[in-house]
């Protein structure tokens, strides 16, 4: 029984050791882009489009979103209208609220270098 008891004891901290990490691979990047760099649709956009926007604004569209927003054309021709309704809080976009400033700032820097696809 002790014999047992020991192998559990010396197991459990080996286990805990192995499955621990200290690959770059493992680490979560930073949803910051470097702010040295320009910030393209494809790198950065096109995300953030599809995790808060294509739900309604897909193809097809849904739950009344009167246009598309699945393409980088679709978006570059509406960025004004994005931006104008990600920072409404009175009526913002997506309807759940305001996306953090941190994305909201994001989509305005992309226009500002110029509407980048990639």
């Amino acid at each position: 029984m002790k014999t047992k008891h020991l192998i559990y004891l010396l197991g459990l901290p080996l286990m805990i050791y192995t499955c621990s990490s200290d690959s770059p691979d493992d680490v979560i990047p930073d949803p910051k882009p470097d702010p040295t760099s320009e910030i393209t649709y494809d790198d950065n956009i096109k995300s953030i489009m599809s995790a808060n926007c294509t739900q309604c604004h897909g193809a097809p569209t849904s739950q009344g979103a009167p246009f598309s927003l699945t393409t980088f054309t679709q978006v570059k021709n509406r960025v004004d209208v994005i931006i104008s309704r990600m920072n409404n809080s009175a009526n913002p976009m997506p309807p759940a609220g305001l996306l953090s400033t941190d994305v909201r700032a994001m989509v305005k820097q992309w226009k500002d270098d110029g509407l980048l696809e990639n």
